[in-house]
């Protein structure tokens, strides 16, 4: 299960399928060596995205996929 602390670059290593919903979220910046250190949680705040919206579809294409 993914939750708000994982870094994006850990998150994308482990699941480059996800770049997708984060892309449509308004992450644009996904390659940003600066980004990739930062938490999920720290992304959504500096793109003003509700990331337990996020997490709850993050979470729930995974479970899909499984």
């Amino acid at each position: 299960m993914i939750d708000k602390n994982i870094k994006i670059g850990e998150l994308l290593e482990k699941n480059p399928e996800k770049a997708e919903i984060l892309m449509m979220a308004g992450m644009h910046c996904l390659g940003c060596p600066a980004s990739l250190g930062e938490t999920l949680e720290e992304a959504c705040m500096v793109h003003g995205i509700d990331v337990d919206e996020l997490l709850a579809e993050l979470n729930k294409k995974q479970t899909e996929d499984q």
